[in-house]
């Protein structure tokens, strides 16, 4: 399945500046598919070793870390000779082999001539105290879940798939029903590459939601395995409250929620870990319409996005009766699987900071604002369905006058004076530097 993140790996390969790479991303995004299929098309050879494997060389980083006998020892273990020029050396879960993340410093400095890719899940790389991290000697690159847009490739819509990626609003509008339809299979089938490609193959809902189970319980087995014990309970409580927390109508994340009586610094280090491992995603409210957002996040508001709108689903009992029950999906718990679709969406744009915002009396909030790289800031409201404007949306872009303002539904493009509304099937394909 073609995953857009090949472009980025293309041209961390022509870099003149290239350094060893790490690859992160949440277990089961897909990350070892994307870099074995990037090695046999931009390379003659891969060595690749994967450290969880019973017969992998763990202990290749323990006794020292020249660049000679590493590569001595990946050609055995291989059975290749490595080329600098035609190898794309891959260390696959790089966190089970000690000293393995400080040894990328070493091959970077001694051996800049090799194409090493390290990948990892962030439960292994982020969490990882025994590791001397090698600061200004790699490049990071993150995987997300597939975006709709990939969704599209994956089903075979190759032709609707360009429209968006041209951005032709207009002639997208012929496609709307269709489009509509596949955004309801998204929202149940969300962006695990393996439940992609079960439904691709088969169209086989239980299948689906029976591979995102077992990836959510392979989750929790990470949790019992990489937490520390003494917050172990508390990520598990913190976990099975998300559907719950963004089921409400404001969606800010409530402690209360967890348990009565729950506070800030009981559950904080258990939140943390869940957004280290790239599971959950923590988006601040920012007090203020200025540049920069971050300088007026309010610390204790926040919200947790699921890292998949797929697993979400799953965790909150979605029936796959829903998605032909007409526009019910967009509007399931409050309209939490739009919101979160739409977040999932704006995060593969790595150059956006996304917030949201509450209004003074506290009763109201913007879904999100979000600043771009060229600090412009554009209001973006989630409406489910067809619903008409919020009143608070419409009342904060008369106080603040942005350059730019979304409203993201079903209804078809239309560029108004105040603002423009883009169909919940562009969101992740608009520019949102125009």
């Amino acid at each position: 399945m073609y995953r857009t993140k090949i472009n980025n790996l293309i041209q961390w390969k022509l870099s003149a500046k290239r350094k060893p790479l790490i690859f992160l991303g949440a277990r089961q995004v897909g990350k070892t598919y994307l870099i074995q299929e990037f090695g046999k098309s931009e390379y003659k050879q891969v060595a690749y070793v994967n450290f969880e494997r019973p017969n992998a060389p763990k202990n290749l980083f323990e006794t020292d870390f020249d660049a000679d006998r590493i590569v001595t020892v990946l050609n055995a273990y291989c059975n290749m000779k490595i080329d600098a020029d035609s190898t794309l050396i891959v260390f696959d879960e790089i966190q089970a082999a000690p000293k393995g993340i400080t040894a990328l410093k070493y091959l970077y400095e001694d051996a800049p001539q090799y194409h090493i890719i390290a990948a990892g899940s962030l439960l292994g790389v982020n969490i990882h105290p025994d590791e001397s991290f090698p600061v200004g000697k790699v490049d990071f690159m993150r995987l997300y879940p597939m975006s709709f847009y990939e969704f599209l490739l994956a089903m075979g819509e190759t032709g609707i798939a360009e429209l968006l990626e041209k951005r032709d609003w207009v002639n997208l509008t012929f496609f709307n029903n269709k489009l509509i339809n596949l955004l309801r299979y998204y929202l149940y089938v969300g962006g695990m590459p393996e439940a992609v490609q079960e439904f691709v193959e088969n169209r086989d809902w239980q299948q689906v939601r029976n591979i995102q189970k077992q990836i959510l319980q392979s989750y929790r087995n990470d949790f019992s395995k990489h937490a520390p014990k003494e917050i172990l309970p508390r990520i598990n409580m913190v976990w099975d409250s998300i559907p719950a927390q963004l089921g409400k109508e404001n969606k800010k994340f409530m402690y209360g929620v967890i348990r009565k009586g729950a506070r800030a610094k009981d559950f904080e280090m258990a939140i943390q870990w869940l957004t280290d491992a790239g599971l959950l995603h923590k988006v601040y409210d920012a007090s203020k319409y200025a540049v920069p957002l971050i300088s007026y996040q309010e610390q204790s508001n926040f919200k947790l996005f699921h890292n998949d709108v797929g697993l979400l689903g799953a965790m909150s009992g979605l029936n796959a009766a829903t998605i032909v029950n007409g526009d019910a999906i967009f509007e399931e718990f409050k309209g939490s699987l739009s919101e979160n679709y739409v977040f999932q969406q704006l995060m593969q744009n790595e150059n956006l900071s996304i917030f949201y915002h509450t209004f003074d009396n506290s009763k109201y909030e913007l879904d999100f604002l979000v600043q771009t790289k060229e600090n412009e800031i554009i209001p973006i409201e989630v409406k489910a369905g067809e619903n008409l404007v919020a009143a608070s949306f419409k009342l904060f872009c008369q106080k603040h006058h942005p350059k730019q303002a979304i409203k993201t539904s079903l209804t078809d493009y239309k560029r108004e004076s105040w603002m423009t509304n883009v169909p919940l099937y562009i969101i992740g394909n608009f520019s949102l530097n125009s």
